[in-house]
């Protein structure tokens, strides 16, 4: 199975990728934030509890994420593997993911990071908030928050993935093809 981890910070451009990772390669996407999304727009006990951590900018808690992401998983048995977009974001998640991949006799193949810089980040989800009427996509220091989360929380996630020679940084400014295709030759790299 290939189990890719795709990070990045908000606005990276990580669904964007996803997609065309999935097309390629036939993969499920397990988007936490669309995941999350959907239980807050049908108002679920869950989505409920989420909102209350995302509209301020935080993060949801492990166990309800994980939780979450387990049930999309049992969804598809017949997958030839999945993308973890947004997840896993602390060596807790991480951990949990692998013993939950492991129950499935697999695991995470690689750590994927889209690296785009602040500046560039906060022009792009500003001209995302326009579009898409998202909250956390319209005022400027909600979004510096989400990076500043992002970069304090998900750095430890990615040092664990290093530790086992998973992780893979790779430049996130271009176009989306250019982009792609960097993504695209570490993992036919990778699987060999």
């Amino acid at each position: 199975m290939l189990n890719i981890v795709l990070f990045g910070p908000p606005g990276a451009g990580k669904g964007t990728q996803s997609q065309k990772l999935v097309d390629t390669f036939n993969l499920v996407h397990l988007s936490t934030g669309d995941i999350f999304r959907f239980n807050i727009k049908n108002e679920t006990d869950l989505g409920k509890l989420a909102k209350s951590f995302i509209d301020k900018g935080n993060l949801v808690p492990d166990e309800v994420t994980i939780n979450m992401l387990e049930a999309e998983v049992e969804k598809h048995p017949e997958a030839k593997g999945y993308i973890f977009d947004g997840f896993p974001r602390t060596t807790a998640q991480a951990q949990a993911l692998d013993k939950f991949l492991e129950s499935k006799g697999t695991s995470i193949s690689m750590m994927l990071a889209l690296m785009v810089d602040e500046e560039e980040l906060t022009k792009r989800l500003l001209l995302r908030g326009k579009d898409s009427g998202r909250a956390d996509d319209i005022d400027e220091n909600i979004i510096r928050n989400r990076i500043n989360v992002y970069n304090e929380q998900t750095a430890v996630a990615a040092e664990y993935y290093a530790n086992q020679n998973k992780y893979h940084g790779i430049d996130g400014v271009g176009s989306i093809d250019e982009i792609f295709n960097r993504l695209k030759s570490i993992i036919v790299e990778q699987s060999h």
